[in-house]
């Protein structure tokens, strides 16, 4: 039984058949197969089939809802009942809004320390990707985003605020300033990450404040384009105050405060929300919890070099 739900929740993260099946290592006809069978056990209807993956019945989609937590307390379970015999490991799927990716080895560094056998396999992705791969099941856990936009059914542990700064190269515009307002740094040719990034609307937000931004004269997914546009002297960008230390060598480029207004987004762990937590999640969040509370995540460089 917890063999076809497996199967059902790759066809719903996949959305086709063949690689659906391909994902879970067996034939695309024992995947219908077993999909049949689960339709007979259930009574009803679950996969709209075509010559294509149409999708899911009304249903197909509640016993998808339950599949969901069945196969995740039963992945809790085997972990759980290996953590009795041998130490806590397995494997951890993050996933993680790009602009946090400086800040992860202060939980990957101090979880592995503690948990050897624990091994990590880390994405970056949107705030949307992650909520999305959270519900089916794809990942263990996240970083993103906690506010403007709604979490879904997921217990969250806020880590650090991000801030943001102005990064321009040495000698371009306004970079002998010891701060800039939003209105400043509107002014000039920007190189910001997709509109499909919650950091690029909000950085929209308070770049037109109130009314639609300027469009930026680069965009891109890519941190690492985005800090090379802005190292070549091509572009500045907005970034949040990590990044100070992940620009490059000291003097490459400058980070300038954004003070006009201050704005702070809370950044955080989400966890699916389920009596049943895998153990090696549970104990990533208790560690985050920790680190937390001694502020690990919030060392800025910026804070104290402001012309890092």
């Amino acid at each position: 039984m917890i063999d076809r739900l497996e199967l059902l929740l790759a066809l719903a993260r996949e959305r086709h058949f063949g690689r659906a099946a391909e994902s879970c290592g067996v034939s695309q006809q024992t995947l219908s197969a077993a999909l049949k069978q689960l339709e007979e056990r259930m009574g009803a209807l679950l996969v709209q089939r075509g010559s294509r993956f149409q999708g899911f019945t009304p249903e197909g989609e509640c016993v998808l809802g339950w599949a969901r937590r069945i196969v995740g307390d039963a992945r809790a379970m085997q972990q759980e009942l290996r953590s009795f015999r041998e130490e806590l490991s397995g494997h951890l799927r993050l996933a993680i809004v790009p602009t946090a990716l400086p800040r992860i080895g202060a939980l990957t560094g101090p979880f592995m320390a503690r948990h050897p056998a624990v091994r990590f396999t880390v994405h970056s992705a949107t705030s949307i990707e992650i909520l999305a791969r959270l519900r089916n099941l794809e990942i263990d856990a996240g970083i993103t985003y906690l506010d403007n936009e709604p979490l879904g059914r997921v217990a969250s542990l806020p880590l650090y605020e991000e801030r943001y700064c102005l990064l321009v190269a040495p000698g371009g515009a306004l970079a002998e300033r010891e701060s800039v307002s939003w209105a400043e740094a509107a002014s000039l040719p920007l190189c910001l990450l997709t509109p499909d990034m919650q950091n690029r609307r909000i950085v929209d937000q308070h770049l037109g404040g109130g009314r639609p931004p300027p469009p930026p004269a680069i965009e891109s997914n890519s941190v690492l384009l985005l800090l090379q546009q802005v190292r070549a002297g091509i572009c500045a960008s907005i970034m949040p105050s990590a990044f100070a230390e992940a620009a490059g060598p000291p003097g490459s480029v400058r980070c300038i405060p954004i003070n006009d207004p201050v704005v702070v987004q809370r950044i955080g762990l989400v966890v699916p929300q389920r009596d049943a937590m895998l153990p090696s999640v549970a104990a990533l969040l208790r560690l985050a919890k920790t680190l937390a509370s001694e502020d690990a995540f919030n060392k800025d460089s910026l804070l104290t070099h402001p012309s890092a």
